[in-house]
Protein backbone atom coordinates (compact mmCIF):
# COMPACT_ATOMS: atom_id res chain seq x y z
CA UNK A 1 0.00 0.00 0.00
CA UNK A 2 1.54 3.52 -1.04
CA UNK A 3 2.01 6.15 1.56
CA UNK A 4 1.41 9.62 1.16
CA UNK A 5 3.96 11.61 0.59
CA UNK A 6 3.61 13.70 3.93
CA UNK A 7 3.10 10.35 6.36
CA UNK A 8 5.15 9.95 9.18
CA UNK A 9 7.18 7.38 7.91
CA UNK A 10 8.56 9.78 5.05
CA UNK A 11 8.91 12.43 8.00
CA UNK A 12 11.10 10.28 9.89
CA UNK A 13 13.60 9.03 7.65
CA UNK A 14 16.66 9.84 7.46
CA UNK A 15 18.96 12.48 5.46
CA UNK A 16 21.39 11.09 2.74
CA UNK A 17 25.29 11.63 2.63
CA UNK A 18 25.74 15.14 0.38
CA UNK A 19 28.76 13.14 -1.46
CA UNK A 20 26.82 10.16 -1.81
CA UNK A 21 23.12 10.44 -2.14
CA UNK A 22 22.61 6.79 -2.04
CA UNK A 23 23.43 6.72 1.76
CA UNK A 24 21.43 7.25 4.61
CA UNK A 25 23.15 8.95 7.97
CA UNK A 26 22.43 10.64 10.91
CA UNK A 27 26.09 12.00 11.24
CA UNK A 28 26.30 15.77 10.53
CA UNK A 29 29.73 17.50 9.93
CA UNK A 30 30.36 19.65 13.18
CA UNK A 31 31.59 22.86 10.73
CA UNK A 32 28.76 22.90 7.71
CA UNK A 33 26.52 20.82 9.46
CA UNK A 34 25.95 18.79 5.71
CA UNK A 35 25.19 14.94 6.39
CA UNK A 36 28.08 13.06 6.14
CA UNK A 37 28.37 8.88 5.56
CA UNK A 38 31.53 6.94 7.34
CA UNK A 39 33.34 7.25 4.23
CA UNK A 40 33.34 10.83 4.34
CA UNK A 41 33.73 11.48 8.53
CA UNK A 42 37.31 12.89 9.18
CA UNK A 43 37.67 12.60 12.85
CA UNK A 44 38.03 15.92 14.55
CA UNK A 45 38.79 17.17 18.18
CA UNK A 46 34.89 17.55 18.99
CA UNK A 47 32.76 15.19 16.48
CA UNK A 48 33.41 14.77 12.52
CA UNK A 49 34.10 17.24 9.77
CA UNK A 50 33.86 16.48 5.92
CA UNK A 51 36.29 16.70 3.60
CA UNK A 52 35.65 19.61 1.97
CA UNK A 53 35.93 21.64 5.58
CA UNK A 54 39.11 19.53 6.56
CA UNK A 55 40.93 20.63 3.05
CA UNK A 56 39.95 24.26 3.45
CA UNK A 57 41.21 24.26 7.06
CA UNK A 58 38.12 25.79 8.00
CA UNK A 59 37.65 23.06 10.66
CA UNK A 60 39.70 22.97 14.25
CA UNK A 61 40.40 19.00 13.66
CA UNK A 62 42.99 18.19 11.34
CA UNK A 63 45.51 20.09 9.09
CA UNK A 64 44.18 21.01 6.15
CA UNK A 65 46.45 18.27 4.08
CA UNK A 66 44.95 15.28 6.39
CA UNK A 67 42.55 13.86 4.20
CA UNK A 68 45.59 14.12 1.36
CA UNK A 69 46.46 9.47 0.54
CA UNK A 70 49.79 8.94 2.34
CA UNK A 71 52.50 6.71 1.40
CA UNK A 72 54.02 3.88 3.87
CA UNK A 73 56.66 6.30 5.14
CA UNK A 74 54.00 9.34 5.63
CA UNK A 75 55.16 11.16 2.43
CA UNK A 76 52.30 12.48 0.11
CA UNK A 77 51.48 10.70 -3.12
CA UNK A 78 52.31 12.25 -6.72
CA UNK A 79 51.53 11.92 -9.78
CA UNK A 80 54.84 11.50 -10.93
CA UNK A 81 56.37 8.87 -8.57
CA UNK A 82 59.64 9.13 -10.47
CA UNK A 83 60.36 12.85 -10.67
CA UNK A 84 62.91 13.20 -8.55
CA UNK A 85 64.92 9.75 -9.74
CA UNK A 86 64.78 11.23 -13.18
CA UNK A 87 66.18 14.57 -11.94
CA UNK A 88 69.27 13.01 -10.28
CA UNK A 89 69.77 10.67 -13.03
CA UNK A 90 70.08 13.73 -15.79
CA UNK A 91 72.62 15.83 -13.23
CA UNK A 92 74.64 12.88 -13.40
CA UNK A 93 74.51 12.88 -16.94
CA UNK A 94 75.23 16.54 -17.68
CA UNK A 95 78.24 16.35 -15.48
CA UNK A 96 79.69 13.31 -17.13
CA UNK A 97 79.51 15.10 -20.51
CA UNK A 98 80.91 18.03 -18.63
CA UNK A 99 83.68 16.22 -17.32
CA UNK A 100 84.52 14.47 -20.79
CA UNK A 101 85.47 17.81 -22.42
CA UNK A 102 87.79 19.46 -19.67
CA UNK A 103 90.02 17.13 -17.04
CA UNK A 104 90.14 20.23 -15.04
CA UNK A 105 86.26 20.25 -14.21
CA UNK A 106 86.96 16.22 -13.56
CA UNK A 107 89.65 17.32 -10.48
CA UNK A 108 87.73 20.10 -9.11
CA UNK A 109 85.01 17.78 -8.87
CA UNK A 110 86.39 14.58 -7.72
CA UNK A 111 86.87 13.15 -3.65
CA UNK A 112 90.42 13.77 -2.76
CA UNK A 113 91.87 14.18 0.54
CA UNK A 114 94.88 16.57 0.22
CA UNK A 115 97.11 16.80 -3.91
CA UNK A 116 99.48 16.64 -4.63
CA UNK A 117 100.66 14.62 -2.05
CA UNK A 118 104.17 15.20 0.33
CA UNK A 119 106.58 16.64 -0.07
CA UNK A 120 105.20 19.05 -1.74
CA UNK A 121 102.79 21.84 -0.59
CA UNK A 122 99.08 20.68 -0.52
CA UNK A 123 97.22 23.29 -2.85
CA UNK A 124 93.86 21.29 -3.01
CA UNK A 125 91.54 18.67 -1.22
CA UNK A 126 89.09 18.29 1.75
CA UNK A 127 91.72 18.90 4.12
CA UNK A 128 92.18 22.05 2.27
CA UNK A 129 88.91 23.58 3.20
CA UNK A 130 86.76 21.83 -0.39
CA UNK A 131 84.64 20.33 2.06
CA UNK A 132 82.12 20.35 -1.35
CA UNK A 133 84.12 17.65 -3.09
CA UNK A 134 82.06 15.01 -0.51
CA UNK A 135 78.63 16.20 -2.62
CA UNK A 136 80.18 16.91 -6.15
CA UNK A 137 82.16 13.72 -6.41
CA UNK A 138 78.17 12.13 -5.67
CA UNK A 139 77.15 13.31 -8.89
CA UNK A 140 80.48 12.38 -11.06
CA UNK A 141 81.83 9.60 -13.21
CA UNK A 142 84.63 9.23 -15.95
CA UNK A 143 84.03 5.98 -17.05
CA UNK A 144 80.96 4.92 -19.31
CA UNK A 145 80.55 1.97 -18.04
CA UNK A 146 80.93 3.37 -14.65
CA UNK A 147 77.57 5.76 -14.88
CA UNK A 148 75.66 3.26 -17.05
CA UNK A 149 75.65 0.41 -14.06
CA UNK A 150 74.85 3.43 -11.39
CA UNK A 151 72.35 5.05 -13.28
CA UNK A 152 70.38 1.45 -14.15
CA UNK A 153 70.46 0.87 -10.79
CA UNK A 154 69.48 4.37 -9.80
CA UNK A 155 66.60 4.00 -12.22
CA UNK A 156 65.52 0.66 -10.60
CA UNK A 157 65.98 1.40 -6.34
CA UNK A 158 65.18 5.10 -7.49
CA UNK A 159 61.55 4.56 -8.48
CA UNK A 160 59.95 2.49 -6.03
CA UNK A 161 61.43 4.11 -3.33
CA UNK A 162 60.62 7.13 -4.00
CA UNK A 163 57.26 6.30 -4.38
CA UNK A 164 57.00 4.55 -1.20
CA UNK A 165 58.70 7.22 1.08
CA UNK A 166 57.43 10.59 -0.87
CA UNK A 167 59.88 12.63 -2.98
CA UNK A 168 61.42 15.06 0.53
CA UNK A 169 62.01 11.39 2.55
CA UNK A 170 63.59 9.76 -0.53
CA UNK A 171 65.88 12.82 -1.47
CA UNK A 172 66.82 12.77 2.13
CA UNK A 173 67.87 9.40 2.12
CA UNK A 174 69.79 9.51 -1.45
CA UNK A 175 72.22 12.53 0.08
CA UNK A 176 73.27 11.11 3.09
CA UNK A 177 73.78 7.66 2.05
CA UNK A 178 75.95 9.64 -0.39
CA UNK A 179 77.33 12.13 1.87
CA UNK A 180 78.11 9.05 4.51
CA UNK A 181 79.80 6.99 1.38
CA UNK A 182 82.24 10.23 0.53
CA UNK A 183 82.95 10.32 4.19
CA UNK A 184 83.72 6.98 5.21
CA UNK A 185 86.17 7.12 1.65
CA UNK A 186 87.68 10.10 3.17
CA UNK A 187 88.47 8.58 6.40
CA UNK A 188 89.99 5.44 5.32
CA UNK A 189 91.32 5.96 1.54
CA UNK A 190 94.56 7.02 1.03
CA UNK A 191 94.48 11.31 1.24
CA UNK A 192 96.07 11.36 -2.57
CA UNK A 193 93.77 8.98 -3.61
CA UNK A 194 90.70 9.86 -6.20
CA UNK A 195 87.31 8.92 -5.81
CA UNK A 196 83.93 9.41 -7.51
CA UNK A 197 80.67 8.54 -8.60
CA UNK A 198 77.27 8.00 -7.29
CA UNK A 199 78.07 4.18 -5.51
CA UNK A 200 77.94 5.45 -2.35
CA UNK A 201 73.91 7.08 -2.61
CA UNK A 202 73.08 3.51 -4.82
CA UNK A 203 74.09 1.29 -1.93
CA UNK A 204 72.52 3.52 0.25
CA UNK A 205 68.89 2.79 -1.75
CA UNK A 206 70.11 -1.15 -2.19
CA UNK A 207 69.94 -0.64 2.22
CA UNK A 208 66.61 1.22 2.11
CA UNK A 209 64.66 -1.31 -0.22
CA UNK A 210 65.92 -4.20 1.30
CA UNK A 211 64.49 -2.48 4.82
CA UNK A 212 61.07 -1.67 2.87
CA UNK A 213 61.03 -5.18 1.43
CA UNK A 214 61.09 -6.67 4.49
CA UNK A 215 58.83 -3.97 6.46
CA UNK A 216 56.26 -5.23 3.40
CA UNK A 217 56.39 -9.08 3.32
CA UNK A 218 57.97 -9.53 0.33
CA UNK A 219 60.10 -11.99 -0.52
CA UNK A 220 63.89 -10.80 0.17
CA UNK A 221 65.70 -13.25 -2.23
CA UNK A 222 66.27 -10.81 -5.39
CA UNK A 223 67.32 -7.86 -3.64
CA UNK A 224 70.35 -9.97 -1.40
CA UNK A 225 70.93 -12.07 -4.00
CA UNK A 226 71.67 -8.32 -6.24
CA UNK A 227 73.13 -6.76 -3.24
CA UNK A 228 75.32 -9.93 -2.48
CA UNK A 229 76.54 -9.67 -6.34
CA UNK A 230 77.34 -6.02 -5.98
CA UNK A 231 79.12 -6.74 -2.37
CA UNK A 232 81.31 -9.47 -4.25
CA UNK A 233 82.48 -6.44 -6.86
CA UNK A 234 83.01 -4.48 -4.42
CA UNK A 235 85.76 -6.92 -2.76
CA UNK A 236 87.35 -8.24 -5.81
CA UNK A 237 90.54 -7.29 -6.63
CA UNK A 238 91.46 -5.71 -10.04
CA UNK A 239 88.01 -3.80 -10.25
CA UNK A 240 89.65 -0.43 -8.54
CA UNK A 241 86.38 0.00 -6.60
CA UNK A 242 86.15 2.59 -3.30
CA UNK A 243 84.56 -0.10 -0.72
CA UNK A 244 84.79 2.37 1.88
CA UNK A 245 82.07 4.85 -0.14
CA UNK A 246 80.02 1.53 -0.83
CA UNK A 247 79.63 0.37 2.55
CA UNK A 248 79.54 3.82 4.22
CA UNK A 249 76.56 4.51 1.88
CA UNK A 250 74.71 0.94 2.15
CA UNK A 251 74.92 1.54 6.28
CA UNK A 252 73.61 4.83 6.46
CA UNK A 253 70.58 3.28 3.97
CA UNK A 254 69.93 0.45 6.43
CA UNK A 255 69.47 3.20 9.32
CA UNK A 256 67.78 5.90 7.61
CA UNK A 257 65.42 3.49 6.11
CA UNK A 258 64.21 1.57 8.99
CA UNK A 259 63.19 5.00 10.67
CA UNK A 260 61.76 5.78 7.39
CA UNK A 261 58.96 2.56 7.70
CA UNK A 262 59.42 1.58 11.58
CA UNK A 263 58.90 5.11 12.85
CA UNK A 264 55.41 5.51 14.87
CA UNK A 265 52.90 7.90 13.65
CA UNK A 266 52.45 10.52 16.24
CA UNK A 267 55.94 11.09 16.29
CA UNK A 268 56.96 10.12 12.09
CA UNK A 269 58.89 12.94 11.33
CA UNK A 270 60.76 13.77 14.24
CA UNK A 271 62.24 10.17 13.94
CA UNK A 272 62.81 10.13 10.39
CA UNK A 273 64.42 13.59 10.29
CA UNK A 274 66.11 12.98 13.57
CA UNK A 275 68.05 10.16 12.46
CA UNK A 276 68.94 11.62 9.50
CA UNK A 277 70.58 14.68 11.36
CA UNK A 278 72.26 12.05 13.72
CA UNK A 279 73.74 10.11 10.44
CA UNK A 280 74.66 13.88 9.14
CA UNK A 281 76.52 14.17 12.86
CA UNK A 282 78.64 11.38 11.95
CA UNK A 283 79.34 12.14 8.56
CA UNK A 284 80.97 15.72 9.77
CA UNK A 285 82.64 14.07 13.14
CA UNK A 286 84.70 11.72 10.61
CA UNK A 287 85.53 14.47 8.42
CA UNK A 288 86.65 16.66 10.73
CA UNK A 289 88.86 14.08 12.75
CA UNK A 290 90.12 13.01 8.75
CA UNK A 291 91.24 16.92 8.48
CA UNK A 292 92.51 17.03 11.74
CA UNK A 293 95.12 14.31 10.79
CA UNK A 294 96.00 15.48 7.47
CA UNK A 295 96.61 19.24 8.94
Amino acid sequence: MDQPADSPQDAQSLPVCYRHTDRETGVRCTRCERPICPECMVSASVGFQCPECVRSGSGTGHAPDAARPRTIAGGTLTADPRLLTKILIGINLAIFIAVQTSNTLLNDLVLVGTWPPAPFNPTEGVSEGEWYRLVTSMFTHEAIWHIAFNMLSLWWLGGPLEAALGRARYLTLYLCSGLAGSALAYLLTSPNTATLGASGAIFGLFGATAVLMRRLNYDMRPIIALLVINLIFTFSPGFNISWQAHIGGLVAGVIIGYAMVHAPRRRRALVQYGTCALVLAVVVLMTVLRTLQLT
